[in-house]
């Protein structure tokens, strides 16, 4: 048992980012054609491209703002004319901004959150599932935070854009179901990623003591939760919110 996704269609927005980068590549591994969505970071976006090429992969980068409905019309059709349908959507990007208490969290950071978390996901959803409904399949993944159940000091304009995002995802799998599309969100805890292997991990000495397996998880293992929801593997899982956190969140029943 592997997980296959050849001959499919992968759309990653915010590829360029710490985390979009490995799920690109890991997808990729798995035999997809990935289209690469940026929003300002071209000489990364086509670094990226080249190396998906090399594994022998189809790719396409494209720039386009994902909270603009007609930017994200736009790139459907760049991505469709250059590889063709698209059946995995992953909800990567989100706009980044200095964290703060709600007293003094300015008013467009909130704006901002639901933009690039709600808006986005909508924004995609109305772009690209209608052809998985014609297709009777379809894959749409959504990059939640381990935040959203935490609800920590500082993190009221992520947890507020990311809890949103999560009330469309649930709904949105109850709408397309029928239509043999699964709707997922992947949670990551605070995660290491090139970034930190190259500059030096941050003091986490404070976060492991709560994590039950004791350590940070990896860009790897977010990525690998990832593909195994983009393959036929997870075919009846839809609706979820699957923390990678190890164990530092857990979903009540």
């Amino acid at each position: 048992m592997r997980i296959d996704l050849s001959g499919k269609v992968a759309l990653i927005t915010g590829a360029t980012g710490e985390l979009g980068r490995v799920i690109a590549r890991s997808l990729a591994e798995c035999g997809a054609d990935i289209a690469l969505h940026y929003h300002s970071n071209e000489a990364k976006a086509a670094e990226l491209k080249s190396t998906i090429e090399a594994l022998g992969r189809r790719a396409v980068a494209i720039k386009a703002d994902v909270t603009k409905q007609d930017s994200i019309a736009a790139l459907k059709q760049s991505v469709e004319s250059s590889l063709g349908h698209v059946d995995i959507v992953v909800a990567n990007a989100v706009v980044q901004y200095k964290w703060t208490s709600v007293l003094e969290q300015p008013a467009e950071d909130y704006a901002s959150q639901f933009e690039s978390c709600v808006m986005q996901s909508v924004h995609l959803a109305k772009a690209f599932i209608p052809s998985m409904i014609e297709k009777k399949s379809g894959r749409f993944i959504g990059i939640n935070t381990e935040c959203a159940m935490q609800n920590f000091p500082t993190q009221s304009a992520y947890v507020a854009g990311k809890r949103g995002m999560d009330g469309i995802y649930r709904v949105l799998a109850k709408e397309v179901g029928e239509h043999q599309i699964t709707v997922n969100q992947v949670a990551p805890g605070w995660t290491i990623s090139e970034r930190e292997r190259t500059n030096g991990l941050d003091e986490s000495a404070n976060y492991i003591k709560n994590v039950p397996l004791k350590r940070r998880g990896t860009d790897q293992e977010i990525a690998n939760a990832v593909a195994f929801l983009a393959s036929d593997l997870a075919s009846f899982i839809t609706g979820a919110y699957i923390p990678v956190s190890g164990g530092n969140v857990m979903p009540t029943i």
